[in-house]
């Protein structure tokens, strides 16, 4: 008999290993990437960022029609097809001989990210039990935080050993790994379908026919993650500075040789406080945990704006980590049960859109402020900006919410 209360079985942990690899390719490859278009292409610096947001673009397009594609085909053939191209793209890397070339490949590559992680991540929502999604949720964007502080490391020590075809080539054996788990991977909503096939056919040709032969909003964002959405957009707004610039910033310092080791520190306190963080999530309300890890956040990035040691840089990327470790699972936690159970694909989905837009938007006016004001007035600007996400997730969140309770009506308060 099945353990409905089940966290880690064998599907869930497919499908967060899944979602590592792919994480890992992904960092690997950012990482790296900007030397080999400066030094294997002959390209501009420019260039370079012109090749990210590339990728970043193709994955802010087609993250929208992933509920959609999910509804029409089912959560496991996605997750096959789009493993897959990922898998094929990374591999093309070893193909690419000029700029246009690699332009064109990152879109395509960015595009089947998209709409991989979305429905792995979807996947691994519909495993998880109801009664413990916010536990679940924080374990699984673990694994993300753990690909994101071990693919830099591997990214640099391959291209400075092995060259640009080995980093590659690694990088499509783990994309492949990750296509080989999530693509074995069952969700309880699949096993679901083959036993009620015909009855949800029937229901759905009844029901749904005209939305699916119009394209409709509602069928491309929900409505009802916005709010959250809007809060993880400044977030990762701010974020983008500490990913982008950190080893910038380390050498105007002189304490570059410690730049690696920030991550270190950020990755660790990612880690530890991460099981704590997803109990609590299931037990007291959101805003006991998401105002003091935007506190913490901004504090350490004041702390980063003004460190000119190894201590300071180290202590920063603790307390760094330490709150947005715990703030973005929390956020994703809120999306995902802001929007009903058929629905949570497409939450999924706005949700990462709104962040990859912050992402992309705020590596280009941090640089920007950067070139004109220097390092130390970009990361009290981040900071600033984390600081006021808490005036907007008070006023599109917390307020509403507080709004509808006393109403009695708590569906309309997400």
């Amino acid at each position: 008999m099945i353990d409905n209360h089940k966290l880690w079985t064998k599907d869930f942990v497919k499908v967060c290993l899944s979602s590592f690899f792919l994480f890992l390719s992904f960092y690997i490859m950012a990482t790296a990437l900007s030397g080999y278009v400066t030094d294997g292409l002959g390209r501009s610096e420019s260039q370079a960022g012109l090749a990210m947001t590339v990728f970043i673009i193709a994955a802010v397009l087609l993250r929208p029609f992933t509920g959609q594609l999910m509804d029409k085909f089912g959560e496991r053939k996605i997750v096959f097809v789009s493993l897959l191209l990922f898998f094929l793209f990374s591999v093309a890397y070893l193909g690419v001989y000029s700029f246009g070339m690699l332009l064109l490949v990152r879109f395509l590559h960015g595009g089947s990210f998209a709409i991989g992680t979305t429905s792995t991540n979807t996947t691994a929502i519909s495993i998880m039990p109801e009664n413990r999604k916010g536990e679940g949720i924080s374990y699984f964007s673990l694994f993300m935080s753990l690909a994101m502080v071990i693919g830099p490391f591997v990214g640099l020590t391959i291209t400075k050993h092995g060259g640009y075809n080995s980093l590659f080539m690694l990088c499509a054996v783990f994309a492949l790994i990750a296509f080989a788990l999530g693509a074995s991977a069952k969700s309880k909503s699949s096993a679901k379908a083959q036993e009620s096939s015909k009855a949800q056919s029937e229901l759905s040709q009844n029901t749904h026919t005209r939305t699916k032969t119009k394209l409709q909003w509602s069928n491309l964002f929900e409505r009802k993650v916005l709010p959250i959405a809007v809060s993880g957009f400044v977030v990762a707004f701010a974020y983008s500075g500490l990913v982008t610039f950190m080893s910038v910033f380390a050498a105007d310092r002189a304490i570059d040789d410690y730049a690696s080791y920030f991550f270190v520190c950020f990755g660790i306190m990612i880690v530890l406080p991460r099981p704590i963080v997803g109990k609590l999530l299931d037990r007291v309300s959101e805003h006991y945990i998401v105002y003091p890890s935007i506190a913490v956040f901004a504090i350490g990035l004041f702390m980063l704006s003004a460190a000119h040691s190894p201590l300071m840089l180290l202590v920063s990327g603790a307390v760094i980590g330490l709150g947005y470790g715990a703030l973005l699972p929390c956020f994703q936690t809120i999306a995902v049960l802001a929007a009903p159970p058929h629905r949570r694909g497409l939450a999924t989905a706005t949700f990462f859109i709104l962040f990859d837009l912050g992402y992309g938007i705020g590596s280009f006016c941090l640089g920007l402020i950067a070139t004109h004001y220097g390092y130390t007035a970009m990361y009290l600007i981040c900071g600033t900006i984390v600081a006021l996400s808490s005036v907007v997730y008070f006023i599109l969140h917390h307020k509403r919410r507080q709004s509808a309770v006393t109403a009695g009506n708590l569906e309309q308060a997400i």
